[in-house]
């Protein structure tokens, strides 16, 4: 998949597919560096997958579970501006009902009291803490609920103080989560101070405060904060939690990109099904806004092949033959980056500021940085068509 991500990037798209299993519907796209007309693509569905012909040769792009293509669905359909570079089809699909829940890796979702979880930083694997059994794990009060509690009370703040976790408790937070230290942090986490900017009130004046900064000691990525003596506060970005299964040994690496991917989309797809929200503001710690993200589905069906990869399966001899692609389940966004300083996109960030649109998602700056490159390469690898939306950027992450 990476590869072929890498080639679409380079070379451009050759066939693109998205199927919404709601709608039971998808929109195939077959640039004319593959097929010059409608004529030249036939499609077809065997067992679990959907096969492309075109002159370039046959594709088979691998469809999840209990989804399936029905035969003779597929017709042609306007391009619309992009009419000479792409070629348009609708087909239809059949989706048959799961009767088993899909387990989540989402670490929000997979904690729980009564059971031993290890964990281990994202980076190195290096193992951060003791083996921990928690007897309690606990929502946190919404991230924004410190700006609003005006609204509730008629008298001085009285949530004033810090919530902070038990020895055998587990806080969540929107991207957090809080634990008691333990002795073994001593050698494996550092604690160091940093200056962080913010703005300080309506006049815009920044003022300066120091946070001490949680790092791995084997790596040195930063993995979150000391917010209180003997607790720390570790982003879900940057750590790996796993129940402990006798002497399993983790994984020796996990790729970086496709992590924070799959962790953001799980989090930003939890977060609106609880809180029934679907625009979301990425902020720094410091309170700084980054990127603007609105989810418009999370039933979306994505493959991506670039052109030059279009028909090199049909020499099975050949020793670059790769496996056909296979099909992604994906959380559909529009963005705007917060970095961009056009009239259009600062006109978006003012409205979404002013009628106080987005529930606030925050993360490291680093992990902003990043997440803003895992967005913008997904659209870099979408069709011309499919890029842009109004007024906002397209792209997809991988669930």
């Amino acid at each position: 998949m990476e590869d072929f991500e890498k080639a679409s990037r380079t070379h451009g798209v050759g066939v693109f597919l998205e199927l919404r299993k709601r709608l039971q519907s998808g929109l195939l796209i077959v640039g004319k560096d593959v097929a010059r007309k409608p004529a030249d693509v036939v499609v077809s569905g065997e067992y679990s997958s959907l096969l492309v012909f075109t002159p370039r040769g046959e594709l088979s792009l691998t469809l999840p579970a209990g989804v399936t293509f029905e035969p003779g669905s597929c017709f042609p359909t306007p391009a619309g501006e992009s009419c000479g570079e792409e070629l348009h089809f609708r087909l239809r699909i059949n989706v048959k009902p799961s009767t088993e829940e899909e387990a989540s890796d989402n670490v929000m979702e997979t904690l729980r009291a009564n059971e031993t979880y290890c964990f281990h930083c994202q980076g190195c694997m290096t193992r951060l803490l003791e083996d921990r059994v928690f007897k309690r794990v606990l929502p946190l009060p919404n991230g924004n609920w410190n700006s609003i509690v005006d609204d509730w009370c008629c008298h001085p703040d009285p949530f004033a103080k810090k919530l902070l976790p038990r020895a055998e408790d587990c806080l969540l937070g929107d991207t957090f989560l809080l634990l008691a230290r333990d002795s073994s942090c001593e050698h494996t986490l550092t604690v160091e101070e940093a200056p962080v900017e913010s703005e300080d009130g309506e006049d815009s004046k920044k003022s300066c405060r120091r946070v001490a900064l949680v790092s791995c000691k084997s790596c040195s990525s930063v993995l979150g904060e000391a917010v209180a003596p003997g607790t720390v506060k570790l982003y879900i970005t940057q750590v790996v939690v796993e129940r402990a299964e006798g002497d399993r040994e983790p994984e020796t690496s996990l790729d970086r990109s496709l992590f924070l991917e799959k962790t953001i989309a799980a989090r930003l797809l939890g977060l609106s099904s609880s809180m029934s929200t679907f625009h979301f503001s990425v902020q720094t710690p410091d309170g700084k806004t980054f990127v603007l993200l609105w989810l418009l589905n999370s039933d979306s069906i994505t493959a991506s092949v670039p052109e030059t990869c279009v028909g090199e399966e049909s020499s099975v001899d050949s020793p670059s033959h790769s496996p056909s692609p296979a099909a992604a389940t994906v959380l559909k966004l529009l963005y705007t980056s917060c970095s961009d300083t056009s009239t259009q996109h600062r006109d978006i960030a003012d409205s979404w500021e002013a009628n106080a649109i987005g529930h606030a998602v925050v993360l490291p700056l680093k992990v902003c940085e990043e997440l803003l490159q895992v967005i913008e390469d997904s659209n870099s690898t979408l069709p011309a068509s499919m890029r842009r939306m109004r007024s906002y950027e397209v792209a997809y992450l991988r669930l």
